[in-house]
């Protein structure tokens, strides 16, 4: 199911070692199950908040998780979205397959998400308009922040490179590289956001102070305040991204492929970053910003090479935010 649902996620969990590979993908699946009841647009407020409360009571109910996708919506799921959340007795049942330190960790950091989910569906019945930036922050902490948490507890539980000293310094950065790697995403799916989810991750304050609106989001006679109203959240991606890669670098290299899994979507997220500040297309109706499938396949060789070096991996960050990252010959 995994790769249906997320290819680049995919990727990461085969790098990661064996004892790793079960408890994070049955994490990502169990947060994908709530992000999409969260995200269907055809259910009402009423059933949204009734589902992700089941959903919390199947971590410790077998009954609540044997009947959990029956009625649970999908007209505004995609195909594999919907076969993830009918297929949600199956990962449940998994999960109560792995060691009970593993679960215990991830019904922690997934029920945290799913109570923050519960708190902005009732903020927001007809649709997110985050106001400020403090919220937009708080959002981010619900929906990745508790993924940093979950990985750095999985790594703590199963590496015996994360120790207590190392475990303790990934703690002050984890939130940032998971709140990173959601910023970005919003920044470059804003049309998406609005056009199929009905939800404004924009804050209106910003907006507003750049003389435009939430409801102008995408008006191109606004394009250049729009553009202006998303510099602070660039910065804050920027700024966060600089702690990602000081969380990557507190891994030891003896836990290289724990290091190369998070190395990705990092310098993923810093091209994707670059490629935004000289773009207007996250602000064009069907738009969206990518790096190219070049860029990818030369980050994921790039990564793997630089991975073990903390010199080498902020050498690869730098050069990534400065330019496309590509070898020779490739278009």
């Amino acid at each position: 199911m995994l790769p249906r649902v997320s290819r680049t996620f995919a990727l990461g969990i085969r790098l990661l070692p064996r004892t790793l590979e079960d408890p994070i993908t049955i994490g990502y699946l169990l947060c994908r199950i709530a992000d999409t009841i969260e995200d269907d647009r055809s259910l009402a407020p009423e059933r949204k908040l009734a589902l992700l409360n089941q959903f919390a009571a199947c971590f410790t109910s077998v009954e609540a998780a044997d009947r959990y996708a029956d009625d649970a919506g999908g007209a505004g799921m995609s195909a594999a979205d919907r076969e993830l959340v009918d297929g949600s007795p199956l990962v449940f049942r998994a999960y109560r397959a792995l060691d009970p330190a593993s679960r215990g960790i991830i019904r922690e950091w997934v029920s945290e998400m799913s109570t923050g989910m519960q708190e902005f569906v009732r903020m927001y019945p007809d649709g997110i308009r985050i106001q400020s930036l403090a919220e937009f922050r708080r959002y981010c902490y619900f929906v990745a922040g508790t993924v940093g948490h979950l990985l750095t507890d999985l790594w703590h539980a199963h590496s015996p490179f994360i120790r207590s000293r190392t475990y303790a310094k990934l703690l002050g950065t984890c939130e940032n590289f998971g709140e990173a790697l959601q910023t970005v995403n919003i920044l470059k799916d804003i049309p998406w956001d609005v056009e199929r989810e009905n939800a404004v991750f924009i804050p209106r304050d910003l907006l507003e102070s750049a003389g435009s609106s939430q409801a102008a989001l995408l008006d191109p006679a606004l394009r250049p305040n729009n553009r202006t109203a998303l510099q602070t959240l660039v910065s804050l991606a920027e700024a966060d991204l600089d702690c990602a890669l000081e969380y990557v670098s507190e891994i030891p290299p003896a836990a290289m492929r724990i290091r190369l899994f998070c190395v990705l979507p990092t310098v993923f997220a810093a091209a994707t970053l670059r490629e935004l500040k000289h773009s207007e297309q996250m602000l064009v109706p069907g738009g969206g910003v990518k790096i190219t499938r070049s860029e990818v396949n030369a980050l994921i060789l790039a990564g793997t090479t630089t991975t073990l070096s903390n010199t080498t991996l902020r050498w690869l960050m730098e050069r990534v935010r400065s330019r496309p990252f590509v070898f020779v010959g490739q278009s």
